[in-house]
């Protein structure tokens, strides 16, 4: 059966309305502290959030639902989505949940949860929770009509930053030395606003930070992994030795190099393989990454007798497959990448504490990126009415034929839908800028005229 509210990554929403209104949000807190009650016989909850003025209203109302579920409910505040990873992982809570829209404006938000293991939880578990909330939203709708709750008032334990953030000092890489090591940081106003530069510092780099003073509503405001150029010019100014841009929750983080140029989640993957290869630690001589991965990445994999696996688009699916395959990195082109020796969660925090150990044995990042070259690629998103199977639409299907066809081994094609946003994604990449062009707008025409909203 279809999952209605938990998409690719948790429920996502507009504060205020469903699915993330007021009796749906409690009703989600009282179905999850249920949950892991009966599956465990106890329920201690971590909740964290980013910096979105809607976060602590929704906090309170999932602890409220979870307080009365029986549950034990401690609050980190604001924190990145894998530092709650971290915490769940390393303490006695049954469940984490984290209050964030990732790289998405303000006006949104979501709730992510994840299990005592660090992980997503499982798509059965989502079925369970998702049935409970339906059930006490309708039995609360159907008493009352409406039901106003007093949401909970919650105060931040800081002792959780300190325990994450040693965490993260545990897995420099050994022989690494950041002692006066420049590095520029765009913290998004976002979940890392304040460990991004906290942590770089007290391993002894010089720290240059931008978009650390959330309002509550600038949070991925043209800055952050989504916008690069400010990052860029602080580099360049700055004569850095390593630029570094987080998304709000700091779950990815992509680079700036000295020269401004940009190395996306592709790039890391790259520089990644070649280190652990050159120490004996890369797993199968294997690197797993998603569809959107760049065709430039899996060549020049190749050549170096490294495989390149890919899966569906999404950070869970990637560590499913890396958990079956004993893959130890693999990761997205976004920035997601996940060190599955360290931790099961993509962190960008992680992943900037890893290039930056690189950075300083190496003393660049270039070497290692040596010989990539990104085939010309172009994503058009489409706002569509409804999600039917794309194979059911005809113009689409022919469209999709035809690219195929002429692109043939040269390039690829995705199409697929978001799991967060009611878009369709067209990706084409190829040898040509013409043919990108071409079969990318062929394919987004296609899909308005079929579903278009």
């Amino acid at each position: 059966m279809p999952k209605e509210l938990f998409g690719t990554d948790g429920i996502r929403g507009i504060p205020g309305a469903p699915p993330l209104d007021d009796p749906t949000l409690y009703a989600a807190g009282l179905a999850l502290g249920q949950y892991l009650r009966d599956e465990h016989g106890s329920a201690r909850v971590l909740i964290g959030m980013d910096t979105r003025e809607s976060g602590p209203h929704i906090a309170s109302l999932l602890a409220e639902g979870l307080t009365k579920a029986g549950a034990t409910v401690a609050f980190a505040g604001v924190i990145t989505t894998p530092g709650v990873a971290c915490l769940v992982r390393q303490n006695d809570f049954q469940a984490g949940v984290v209050i964030s829209a990732s790289h998405n404006p303000y006006q949104d938000n979501g709730v992510k949860l994840f299990s005592h293991a660090g992980m997503k939880f499982p798509d059965s578990a989502e079925e369970q929770i998702e049935r409970r909330i339906f059930r006490h939203r309708a039995g609360e709708l159907s008493r009352s009509g409406a039901v106003a709750h007093l949401p909970l008032s919650l105060t931040p334990d800081h002792s959780l930053d300190a325990e994450y953030l040693q965490f993260l000092r545990s897995r420099v890489i050994p022989g690494a030395n950041f002692s006066g090591l420049r590095i520029a940081l765009d913290c998004a106003n976002g979940a890392a606003y304040r460990l991004g530069p906290e942590l770089f510092r007290s391993l002894g780099a010089t720290v240059v930070a931008i978009c650390t003073e959330p309002d509550g509503r600038n949070i991925n405001e043209n800055c952050g992994s989504l916008h690069l150029e400010g990052l860029q010019q602080l580099v360049v100014a700055e004569k850095a030795a390593l630029g570094v841009a987080f998304d709000g929750d700091a779950d990815r983080a992509l680079f700036v190099s000295p020269s401004g140029r940009v190395i996306n989640g592709d790039a890391v993957l790259l520089a990644v393989a070649r280190y652990l290869k050159s120490q004996g630690k890369l797993s199968g001589n294997r690197v797993v990454a998603t569809s959107m991965s760049n065709l430039g990445l899996e060549r020049v994999l190749a050549r170096e007798g490294i495989s390149l696996a890919r899966t569906a688009v999404g950070d869970r699916y990637v560590l499913e497959e890396m958990l079956k395959s004993g893959s130890v990195i693999g990761g997205e082109q976004s920035g997601h990448i996940i060190f599955l020796e360290d931790s099961p969660a993509g962190d960008g925090l992680l992943t900037a504490l890893k290039v930056a150990s690189l950075v300083s044995l190496h003393g660049s990042l270039e070497p290692l990126i040596e010989g990539l070259k990104d085939y010309p690629q172009a994503i058009i998103n489409v706002r569509v009415r409804s999600k039917p199977p794309l194979d059911s639409l005809p113009e689409v299907n022919r469209a999709l034929s035809e690219a195929q066809s002429a692109l043939g081994e040269n390039g690829r094609v995705v199409l697929r839908y978001s799991g967060t946003e009611q878009l369709a994604r067209v990706m084409v990449e190829a040898e040509h800028h013409a043919d990108v062009e071409r079969f990318s707008q062929s394919l987004a025409r296609a899909l308005r005229s079929s579903i278009g909203a």
